[in-house]
This record gives C-alpha cells, sequence and structure tokens, in this order.
C-alpha cells in the first residue's frame, strides 16, 4: 500500500474511534449518573486501537489479496467483454455483408433463371417452328401422294370406262364377224412382232 492510503486508513480510524468514545459517553451521561473522566475512555480506547491494529496487521495480506484478485478478475471480465464485443461486431459485420451477398446472389440467380428461361423460350420456339414446318412438309408430300393416287386411280378408272365405252360402241357398229376378223389381225401383228 502506499504511504497517502495508509495515513487515510489512521485518519479514519482516528475518526471512528473518537465517535465510539463520544457515544459511549453520551449513552452514560443519559442516565445521569455518569460524570465524564479521560481515564476511565482512556484504556478502551486502547483496546480498540490495539484490536484495530491486530485486525489491520493480520488482514492486511489477505484482503489486499482479496482486492488485487478481486480487481484482477474485474479487469480480465471487461477485457472479456471487450473482446466478446469487437468478435460480436465482427460477426455482424460478416452476417451483413453475407446479407448483402446474398441479396445479389439471388438477383444473379433470378437474372440468369430469366435468361435461362429466355433461352430456353428461344429454343423451344425454333424447334416448334422447325417441328410445324416439318408436319407441313410432310403433310405436302401426302396430300400430293394422295392426289397422285387418287388421279391414277381416276385415270385407271376413265381408261377402264373409256375402254368399256369404246368395247360397247364396237360391238354395236362391228358384227360379229368383223369383231374376230379385228382379233385375228391383232393377233398376227402381235406375233410379227416377238
Amino acid at each position: 500500500m502506499r504511504k497517502e492510503q495508509i495515513t487515510k486508513l489512521f485518519i479514519y480510524f482516528v475518526i471512528l474511534t473518537l465517535n465510539f468514545a463520544f457515544a459511549a459517553a453520551a449513552f452514560a451521561a443519559e442516565e445521569g449518573t455518569y460524570t465524564f473522566s479521560w481515564k476511565e475512555l482512556i484504556w478502551p480506547i486502547i483496546n480498540f486501537t490495539i484490536l484495530v491494529a491486530v485486525l489491520f496487521y493480520v488482514g492486511r495480506k489477505p484482503v489486499r489479496e482479496f482486492f488485487k484478485k478481486r480487481t484482477e478478475m474485474i479487469e480480465k471480465s471487461l477485457k472479456d467483454a471487450e473482446e466478446a464485443k469487437e468478435l460480436a461486431k465482427k460477426t455482424l459485420e460478416e452476417v451483413r455483408e453475407r446479407l448483402k451477398n446474398t441479396d445479389r446472389e439471388t438477383g444473379e440467380i433470378l437474372a440468369s433463371a430469366k435468361k435461362a428461361g429466355e433461352k430456353e423460350k428461344d429454343a423451344l420456339i425454333v424447334e416448334g417452328k422447325r417441328l410445324k414446318d416439318k408436319i407441313l412438309e410432310q403433310a405436302k408430300v401426302n396430300i400430293e401422294f394422295e392426289l397422285q393416287k387418287a388421279k391414277e386411280a381416276i385415270k385407271s378408272e376413265a381408261a377402264i370406262m373409256a375402254l368399256e365405252l369404246a368395247e360397247k360402241q364396237i360391238e354395236e357398229r362391228l358384227g360379229k364377224k368383223d369383231q374376230e376378223n379385228l382379233i385375228e389381225e391383232y393377233i398376227k401383228k402381235l406375233e410379227v412382232r416377238n
């Protein structure tokens, strides 16, 4: 302890001792039978002073150690609290930065998804047009094929009808003998070709 602190403690001790002495005298005087005498007051003061001195001498180190440890503990607690505060600030800044990044990342993901959706939409439109053109081309080919088939069927039908009509007209115009002559001539022509 410093000398100033010891001096202060001594002054407090003297004031406290005098307070007790005057208080004891006041209580004794209240009864009315007490007459103040310094001799009677001196021995309790000396006893009290010796008691306080012994307590001070014996308790000085433990009290000093207690207050020293208490001070160190408080300082450590303050230091730990300051470190925790700094860590909390740092963590808060990291969380805020992550939130900013999360907002930015969310925006990027949405923009990327929108671009991908637009590309997919354009690809689907192109594919749809290609399929439409292919279907139309196939339909045209099918129509032409069916039309050609129908034409051939009509031609075939018309040819058959023309033959039947020609056959009727020939039968009506030619007699049986003329028909037989015509058939023989035709057979001869076929034989010459072969």
